[in-house]
């Protein structure tokens, strides 16, 4: 893991290594203040010799300001340097979740995923900054002042330097306490993101429903799970920096009495005496800074640990022989194909599901809820891979395929529509970036939605608001089809695309998908019957097996059939 975290100071390592030099140099000039001062008290002040007291004053003046410069540099750019680090983590967890198959995305909430990218990596970047300084500034202060202060008063500064077993005990008895809180409140943190995440999508549903207070009680049990969390957090802590706190002041006080008696006995000068306490902070304050940095450190590490957690996940990966087609034509063959989702294995949800689908003809998949139509959908364009059987296309196995020319392939169209934020033009051009305004616009009329987008006063740049919430159904719909419009697949998904909408917005978006299906490959999932009378072949699934297949004559015509009760049964409801 250590490895893991180095890697990244690789494109900074200038700047890591200026940054460390100055922190070496800020080390130096602090420790010219007791040298001068020493000398000053010994020598120059008895002596009289005022005008090295001013030469000395001025140099140290001046010798503060290039430290100034120097604590800037620190700081600006060693700040700038753990942001670009964090900014690489970013992209890095950003760039895996757009490889990370849909089962991760079943198992882990956004809110989770938007703490890792937000919280952790801010705690790894600080990490990365101030990491590196506080070991070289505080190692390097303790080594010179184990020697300056050696110097002055061996026995006085082995008084001092007894205060190192015990507050190195602290931090190792601590630590394992303080690593399980950090986990514990950042696990608290990512659920209230998670909490706040939900609410605030749901906040329409809230509302219609009246359940604001439902909501709220919720929030405020997730609310007080993180102030626990915390409250344990902090008690660790606090702790843990009272402990070493009262440490350091012990050992100031032994050394401010044990130099008295010493300066009593005649065996230090008034001089070193007051050089000594004066320089004892160059030995106790980087000791300090250590031991409060392991609150920093645990922060980080807990937060790195997470970042790896995501990063060394499985993704999507096509095989090394793996081809990529321009263009399918569209034959389709689904061969005693079973599937369970990963965390529901014992629950089969499709069971030796078998059938063709010809190029450019149109199948039909109808049948009670849950019973298996849209995981059809769903491992068509290797969402999911099938637990066992084979799935071909132009007699090519789907796993032969790479998935970014097979999902080129492959359009969908599904009753929740997702938009992104942003204008009408932005979501259509999404079906196919590199497209042309005259295509996109092309595809804006072959969806029937032109007409409504040129009666807004800002046409196509009209924002449509966030997953399109300005929109009603039938508008969405009609932007997610001329988005498909736009991307021109042979191969078709249409997953109950029409079923939320009313009648009137169901003709007119019937009309749009009768125009996309020409020419194309279609599967569709339909619940409402009148809607798949004319496909090709018609196929009833129930509990995940395949019971029924004809045209939507054939079963009519069967006695006691499946998907003639359904046929009638809305149509009685009609």
């Amino acid at each position: 893991m250590f490895k893991k975290f180095i890697s990244f100071y690789k494109p900074y390592i200038k700047l890591l290594v200026a940054d460390l030099f100055a922190a070496f140099l800020v080390s130096l000039t602090a420790m010219l203040y007791p040298i001068m001062t020493r000398k000053l008290l010994n020598v120059y002040i008895p002596n009289k010799e005022y005008k090295f007291i001013i030469i000395f004053g001025i140099s140290l003046l001046l010798i503060y300001i290039f430290r100034a410069f120097l604590k800037y540099f620190i700081q600006y750019y060693g700040h700038l340097m753990g942001v670009n680090i964090q900014a690489d983590m970013r992209s890095a967890v950003f760039k895996k979740i757009q490889r990370m198959p849909f089962t991760y995305f079943d198992e882990n909430e956004t809110g989770k995923i938007m703490s890792t990218m937000t919280n952790d990596l801010f705690e790894i970047s600080e990490l990365a900054h101030h990491g590196p300084e506080n070991i070289v500034i505080c190692t390097l202060m303790i080594g010179l002042s184990v020697v300056y202060l050696s110097s002055i008063n061996m026995r006085l500064a082995l008084i001092t330097f007894a205060s190192i077993p015990f507050l190195l005990l602290i931090a190792i008895k601590s630590r394992a306490y303080m690593r399980n809180a950090s986990r514990k409140s950042k696990k608290a943190i990512s659920s209230i993101n998670s909490a706040i995440q939900s609410s605030v999508s749901g906040i329409r549903v809230t509302k219609a429903f009246g359940n604001s207070t439902i909501e709220t009680e919720k929030f405020e049990k997730t609310n007080r799970e993180y102030i626990e969390a915390r409250k344990i957090h902090f008690s660790g802590f606090a702790l843990f920096h009272a402990s070493t706190g009262f440490v350091t002041d012990f050992f100031n006080v032994i050394c401010l009495i044990a130099g008295g008696i010493f300066l009593y006995n005649g065996e230090i000068s008034f001089g070193d005496y007051s050089t000594f306490i004066v320089s004892v902070n160059l030995f106790i304050s980087p000791i300090n800074t250590l031991v409060q940095f392991t609150e920093q450190l645990e922060e980080g590490i807990g937060g790195f640990e997470r970042f790896v957690d995501l990063i060394e996940r499985p993704v999507e990966e096509d095989k090394k022989d793996a081809k990529s087609f321009d263009k399918l034509n569209g034959d389709i063959v689904f061969e005693n194909v079973n599937f369970a989702y990963s965390n529901e294995k014992e629950k089969v949800v499709l069971d030796d599901i078998s059938f063709k689908v010809k190029e450019g003809s149109t199948v039909a998949l109808v049948g009670e809820s849950g019973g298996g139509k849209t995981t059809i959908c769903h491992l068509l364009p290797r969402f999911y891979k099938v637990n066992s059987g084979s799935i071909s296309i132009d007699g090519t196995n789907i796993e032969d395929i790479t998935m970014e020319s097979l999902r080129n392939n492959i359009g969908i169209v599904q009753q929740d529509v997702f938009l992104f934020s942003g204008s009408f033009y932005d979501n259509i051009l999404y079906g196919r970036p590199d497209a042309s305004e005259a295509e996109v616009i092309e595809a804006a009329k072959k969806a029937n939605i032109y007409d409504y987008i040129m009666s807004l006063p800002n046409g196509f740049n009209t924002e449509v608001g966030e997953r399109g919430v300005r929109l009603s159904g039938g508008q969405k719909q009609r932007l997610s089809i001329a988005r498909v419009f736009l991307k021109n697949p042979p191969i078709l998904l249409l997953d109950e695309a029409t079923s939320a909408l009313d009648n009137t917005t169901e003709i007119m978006i019937q009309e749009a998908l009768d125009s996309l299906k020409e020419g194309r490959t279609t599967i569709v999932v339909a619940h409402r019957l009148s809607t798949i009378k004319n496909a090709d072949r018609i196929i009833v699934i129930s509990g995940g097996k395949i019971i029924e297949e004809g045209s939507h004559t054939e079963l009519m015509n069967k006695d006691n059939g499946t998907y003639k009760k359904l046929h009638e049964t809305q149509f009685n409801i009609v």
